[in-house]
């Protein structure tokens, strides 16, 4: 492919870049892969040692690009990794890069 990305396609991947550009981002959507199952907003806050109002202003911004998916349960929130960006965002990085992709 010669020539940038189309701007629509861009901006896309650029706010998926941004919203890892944050640690503590990156240590939620770890946390969340390797879980493998839905965790509420306590379980994530004591993983991650952040106040919770963090946690909920990271997964909304995580939330936002559809990394993570919310589940409701009663009055709290479950939080699971979008199995869908596991297979997008190596992609992603790809196309980004120039690289060929299979």
């Amino acid at each position: 492919m010669n020539g940038p990305l189309d701007r629509d396609t861009a901006e896309k991947y650029a706010a998926c870049f941004r919203a890892l550009a944050d640690a503590t981002r990156v240590q939620i959507v770890t946390l969340l892969a390797r879980a493998g199952r839905p965790m509420s907003v306590k379980e994530i806050v004591e993983a991650v040692d952040v106040g919770q109002s963090t946690v909920s202003a990271h997964l909304k911004i995580l939330s936002d690009v559809r990394f993570v998916l919310a589940d409701r349960r009663g009055v709290s929130r479950f939080y699971r990794i979008n199995e869908a960006c596991v297979d997008y965002f190596p992609t992603a990085a790809d196309v980004v890069m120039g690289r060929p992709i299979s």
